[in-house]
């Protein structure tokens, strides 16, 4: 069977872009409109998109000022996008640090079995004081105890999420046997973060358990994706980064003893699209002429380690960064930007701009051809899976995608033109996982 690409919706209240919401044509409340959020899901759904993806964090992000900042919830809001499709994958992020993976695992599983099947994870470890002193903490948990907190939290989960044999209920009327107890397996986990010894109080559901996915490159981020993601949402300016990226993602994951066509690697692409390059052009030079840098500015020196004091809008970054392994919070991130400001030789204002359309993701304006172009090159070229399409207005920018760029890559023979599965596993063409511990596959 000839490989396929495999597409993400990433939805961010009205797009990407930090100035999208000052435009005409969108509405700076639709943040928190369930009803605008079921209107992306259904326009992503209708271009067989694999999934819809929202990003969280339990601190409210940026000032109030600089974009539209409220984040329902994104299993809640999920559930009401599973009852609006009926094939669309979607994903949630949730933070290992700030969470207890009894209730995280719960709310996971009802996700999973109220859309039959077709919920995902992204696991964040999440960096950021201001996240901390949301929970009692007065100050960040080192980037490596994050990771070693998360492989433990994603243990912990795994086991609750296989303390139901898929055939445990019974539902036997005749003899009074609605479940078989020898069919329940409490998790009895205890270790170095969490005890937790009952089995979950959710069935296992129609794909054995939620799809894993992971969102970090350092170090610590790319072991733990190649030994527990099957997706990874990846940020690369260049195709040999990406390629490099790949590469060593599928190598550790075979260390690993997995199947490293079992880990889907989806950098994220913001495109922005017209019918020339140069209308193409204009409308990103548009949105970037609306950015107001007094806001950017103090999140650019918290992303690199420094007193926004000396950052100069028209001069390059200083030279005396701090070093790599000071940084705790979004170490990948912050190496992507400042390779990319050396690289190129970018002003501080240049960067606010680089990054105000997708935060270090690559960001590319063009014909609906050339956008296709740019993804089946990264595609047939060692760099990716597939895309997490990050449309810089919403809902704009996912419609001209959908309308004009998808039926590029269908008529490519690049992607599906029908759903063949329902669950977000059959899109991803990942293995349904066997219960860990009855050891026996169950097919779907």
């Amino acid at each position: 069977m000839a490989r396929e690409l495999h597409l993400n919706a990433f939805l961010m209240s009205v797009g990407h872009h930090e100035a999208a919401w000052r435009l005409p044509e969108t509405d700076p409340h639709a943040d928190i409109d369930v009803e605008h959020f079921k209107n992306l899901a259904r326009i992503a759904e209708r271009g067989k998109l694999d999934s819809v993806f929202l990003a969280d964090g339990p601190v409210l992000w940026d000032q109030v000022g600089r974009r539209p900042s409220g984040v329902l919830e994104p299993t809640v809001l999920l559930t009401a996008l599973a009852g609006a499709t009926s094939h669309i994958g979607l994903i949630a992020t949730a933070s290992t640090t700030y969470n207890e993976p009894y209730n995280l695992a719960r709310r996971f599983a009802s996700l999973d079995i109220v859309s039959g099947g077709r919920a995902g994870w992204n696991i964040v470890t999440t960096a950021g004081l201001d996240a901390a002193r949301n929970f009692n903490l007065d100050h960040l948990p080192a980037h490596k105890e994050r990771y070693e907190r998360a492989a433990e939290f994603v243990d912990v989960s795994l086991k609750l999420w296989d303390s139901w044999d898929d055939d445990a209920v019974l539902a036997d009327k005749e003899n009074g046997v609605w479940g078989d107890d020898a069919k329940i397996y409490p998790a009895a986990h205890e270790g170095r973060f969490y005890q937790v010894a009952g089995a979950l109080n959710v069935p296992r559901s129609a794909q054995g358990h939620p799809v894993l996915v992971q969102a970090g490159s350092s170090e610590n981020g790319r072991n733990f994706a190649a030994e527990y993601a099957e997706a990874v949402f990846t940020a690369h300016q260049t195709l040999a980064d990406a390629q490099e990226f790949y590469d060593d993602l599928k190598r550790r994951a075979a260390e690993h003893g997995r199947d490293p066509d079992h880990v889907k690697i989806l950098p994220g692409i913001v495109p922005v699209i017209a019918s020339s390059t140069a209308e193409a052009e204009e409308k990103e030079a548009e949105l970037n002429r609306l950015i107001r840098p007094e806001y950017a500015l103090p999140q650019l020196a918290a992303l690199l380690g420094v007193d926004v004091t000396t950052l100069r809008l028209d001069a390059q970054l200083p030279d005396d960064l701090p070093e790599e392994e000071a940084i705790e919070g979004q170490k990948s991130r912050r190496t992507l930007v400042v390779n990319l400001g050396r690289r190129e030789g970018l002003t501080v204002r240049e960067i606010i701009a680089r990054l105000g359309g997708g935060r270090g993701h690559l960001t590319f304006a063009g014909t609906p051809v050339q956008v296709a172009d740019a993804i089946q090159n990264w595609f047939e070229n060692g760099a990716a899976d597939g895309f997490n399409i990050m449309p810089p207005v919403l809902p704009s920018s996912l419609d001209d995608f959908v309308n004009q760029v998808v039926p590029i890559l269908q008529e490519r023979g690049l992607f599906r033109t029908e759903y063949s599965g329902r669950t977000l596993r059959e899109h991803y063409g990942l293995p349904r996982p066997a219960n860990r511990n009855t050891g026996t596959p169950i097919l779907i």
